[in-house]
Parts: C-alpha cells; sequence; structure tokens
C-alpha cells in the first residue's frame, strides 16, 4: 500500500498539484486569519498595548512553531522520498520517531520557559507597561506548546500521507474553536491577553485530537510503529528541515529585532503599527509556504522516483503561483488599506490610523518578491539540497533583513525601518534566481546516478 494521491498516476500532474497546493493554502490561511482575529479580539477587546504586548509574545510561538518545522519538514520529506521506493516500513519509523522527538522537545522547552518567564519577557522586549500582560500570554502559551508542535508535525505529514483535504480539515477545526473561544474568553469573561493564550491553546488540543485519529485509522499509509531512535536519522531530519525552520526562527528574531529598534527610534506606538504589518506579512509568508507545501511532497515523490520532467514542471507551476500571489498582496495593501488597518485599529483615532495606512503601503513592496524566494528554497529542501535552500531561506529571514534594517536606519532613521524589508526580500530574490539556474542541472545529474548522489548527501549529513 503506498501514498494514494501521490502514486495516483491516472491523475494529471497539474491535478496533483492544485489538489496539494489548495488545501495547503487555505490551511495556511485559516492559521493566518486566526492569529489575526487573536489580534483584533485583543485589541479591541482590551487595548493596543495588549497588542503590542502580543507581538512582543510572538518571537517564542515563532520558536516553537520553527522547531516543529524542522522536525516536520525533514521527516516529511524523507517519508516521501521513502514512499516513492515503496519502503512503506523505513517511512513508519521515521513517522513515528519524529512524533516522539517532537513531545520530547516540548516538554524541555516548557520547564525552562516557566523556570525563567520574566527573564523571556525581559529578552523578548517586553517595557514596564507590558510585562504583565507578555507574562500572563507567554505563560499559558507555553503549557500548550506541545500540542503546537505535535499538530502542526501531523499536519504536515498527513499531506505526505495523501490526505490533503483531512489536513485542511484540522486547520479549519482548530480555527474556529480559537474564534469562538476568543470571543468567549476576550469579550464575554473579560479574561484579556490570558483568555487568547488559553483560546489558541484549546484550539491546537483540538486539531491534534484529530489528526491522531487519522493515523489509527485503516485507510492511513502511514501508521504508528516500534522504533529505536535512530541518531544518524534523526541529524538527517533536522539537516534537510532547517532552511524551512530558520525561516520561521529567524522570523521571530527579525520580529524582536525589529520591536526593539521601532521602540528606540519611534516609540511604542510604532510597535502597534508593526503589529498590523506583521499580521499581513504573516499571512502572505503562509501563502507562499502553502505553495511550497503543496510541492513539496510531489517533487520528493518523483525525486526518488527518479522523474526530473514532472520535477520541472513542478517547479514551474510553483512559480508562477508564487508570481501571481505575490502581486496579489502588493495591490490589495494599496487597494484597500483602510479596511486591513480598521481591523485594528479605530479610524476615528485619525493620526494613528493615518501612519497605520502609511507604514503598511510601504512595507507591502517587499511582498512583490517574497513568492520566489520561498519557492526556490522549498524546492532545494524537496530534493535534499538543504546547504543551497539555507542560503536562501537564512538570507531573506535573517541575514539580508537585519544587514537591511541597519543599513536603512543608518541612512534614514526610524524611517527607514518600513523600506528594509522592500531591499532584503528584493536582494534575496536575485540572489535564489541565481542559485536555481547555477545549481538545477547538478541536481537532476546527481539524481541519476546513485553513487554521485549517496557520496554528496554523505557530504551534507
Amino acid at each position: 500500500m503506498d501514498s494514494k494521491l501521490l502514486s495516483n498516476e491516472n491523475m494529471s500532474l497539474k491535478a496533483k498539484f492544485l489538489r496539494y497546493m489548495i488545501p495547503s493554502v487555505v490551511s495556511m490561511w485559516v492559521f493566518s486569519l486566526y492569529t489575526m482575529v487573536d489580534g483584533i479580539f485583543v485589541a479591541r477587546g482590551v487595548g493596543e498595548t495588549a497588542l503590542a504586548a502580543v507581538n512582543i509574545s510572538m518571537p517564542f510561538v515563532n520558536f516553537i512553531f520553527a522547531l516543529s518545522l524542522m522536525f516536520s519538514t525533514g521527516a516529511s520529506t524523507i517519508i516521501a522520498v521513502y514512499l516513492g521506493k515503496k519502503d512503506i516500513e523505513s517511512a513508519d519509523k521515521i513517522f513515528t520517531m519524529n512524533t516522539a522527538v517532537i513531545i520530547i522537545f516540548s516538554l524541555l522547552i516548557m520547564a525552562g520557559v516557566l523556570l525563567n518567564l520574566e527573564k523571556v519577557a525581559t529578552m523578548l522586549g517586553a517595557t514596564a507597561s507590558t510585562m504583565d500582560y507578555v507574562k500572563h500570554y507567554l505563560g499559558i502559551i507555553v503549557l500548550f506548546n506541545g500540542f503546537f508542535m505535535v499538530s502542526y508535525s501531523l499536519e504536515v505529514i498527513i499531506k505526505t500521507d495523501g490526505f490533503p483535504v483531512l489536513a485542511t480539515c484540522g486547520v479549519i477545526i482548530s480555527a474556529i474553536s480559537n474564534v469562538v473561544l476568543d470571543y468567549l474568553f476576550i469579550m464575554v469573561f473579560h479574561w484579556e491577553v490570558m483568555g487568547a493564550a488559553i483560546a489558541t491553546g484549546l484550539s491546537q488540543v483540538f486539531s491534534t485530537v484529530f489528526f491522531l485519529v487519522h493515523f489509527f485509522r485503516k485507510n492511513s499509509t502511514l501508521n504508528f510503529s516500534r522504533f529505536k531512535f535512530d541518531f544518524p536519522e534523526l541529524k538527517k531530519i533536522a539537516f534537510i528541515g532547517i532552511p524551512d525552520s530558520t525561516t520561521e526562527l529567524s522570523c521571530g528574531i527579525v520580529v524582536m529585532l525589529f520591536n526593539l529598534n521601532i521602540i528606540k527610534y519611534i516609540g511604542e506606538q510604532g510597535v502597534v503599527y508593526y503589529s498590523i504589518i506583521n499580521y499581513v506579512n504573516t499571512l502572505v509568508l503562509m501563502t507562499m509556504m502553502g505553495i511550497a507545501q503543496g510541492m513539496q511532497p510531489l517533487v520528493s515523490y518523483y525525486f526518488g522516483a527518479e522523474n526530473s520532467t514532472n520535477m520541472k514542471k513542478l517547479f514551474k507551476m510553483s512559480a508562477i503561483a508564487g508570481v501571481i500571489a505575490s502581486a496579489a498582496f502588493v495591490v490589495i495593501c494599496h487597494l484597500i488599506p483602510d479596511f486591513i488597518v480598521g481591523l485594528f485599529i479605530d479610524p476615528t483615532e485619525t493620526a494613528i490610523f493615518t501612519e497605520a495606512i502609511r507604514v503598511l503601503q510601504i512595507y507591502s513592496y517587499a511582498f512583490a518578491f517574497m513568492g520566489i524566494n520561498v519557492i526556490v528554497s522549498a524546492f532545494f529542501v524537496s530534493v535534499e539540497r538543504p546547504g543551497i535552500a539555507a542560503v536562501v531561506s537564512l538570507g531573506r529571514g535573517f541575514f539580508l533583513i537585519l544587514a537591511a534594517l541597519y543599513l536603512m536606519i543608518a541612512i534614514l532613521g526610524g524611517e527607514g525601518i518600513w523600506y528594509s524589508a522592500i531591499l532584503a526580500e528584493g536582494t534575496c530574490m536575485i540572489t535564489a534566481i541565481v542559485l536555481y539556474k547555477t545549481k538545477i542541472k547538478a541536481v537532476y545529474k546527481d539524481m541519476k546516478s546513485p553513487k554521485v548522489k549517496k557520496e554528496k548527501l554523505n557530504e551534507c549529513y
């Protein structure tokens, strides 16, 4: 028995891609939108200071998501390759071991944060006015971090298992429950930011249970099995997942450094503007990652099957989808910025509202370059070239954005903060295109040469 959708040769490649991409994008949209709803309820039900506090806490959420992403992306890639080789037993062992490792890490994180809660809040940039809010939010979120990590891991792997629609259903269950609980806990019970954290945590519990039910059903290709910790395989999983993980982790680090510089050069009110930008940026990035995740299991499957023709077609389809999505987001931010900002800030607060619109429109030009960067990185992850992928993902998500941040501050002062992402994403896109054009032929050549491929992978790992 193999993965149904991956191995269905009666379905056109375009249909397969759409069957994976659409649920992946919808899942990411739902995730982004219910995260945004969190911010809306906090802003409307508690206040702008609380909204800033939640944004200050976000790097920690990025951290636990990044750790899950590292293991999930790496494991799903290896599982898809094993499925391409019809080795179900090995795929089951990787799946089970990966889940166990994630649970162990989540328990260590929970203990570490609870013992150092105020230190963590201070490190994230909490100020005197936001400290209590940040501690209340983090103290609850960390109790549920295991469900965050396991839920996302199962969501990624359930798509590799051949059930992308179920992945979307799980995310929708989580989203709806989060919105309902947000309303009850914040607007009705007035539990403030603690209510937002409890609602978010419980929503992850519901999605985790939903996904686990699938893997205990008979129609699941992957099943939990007995395993022994295989450290070479764990190293391989981590190494393959590092590029996607660093994209998310670097997002958290960048948010933290942006917050610190905004407070220094603009003031705490600037963190409110950046909170709105961050929610929109998350929606854009999650869209690109959804397209990438629609491509990844298919490319990995055909990589295992040594079908370079389909791999080329999948990259082209993904790149086109990424470019279209990028352009659409830029247009939306310029056509209806008042609607977007109005979700968080009362339009009657004219000065704050107008400034938030202005900085959002400036920042939005960075979205034009994001699609290609994420797609190229994801493609190289899919073909087990994490080193190349890391150059792109670390470039756009960390080194280039931080270099651009401090360069633009040096040139324009605080105003330069809003232009830094444009410079970073544009520079990274040029790098990504050059890397793809110069490295892709070697990938296809090595794929058909098992000896060469093995030597290269051993060098990586």
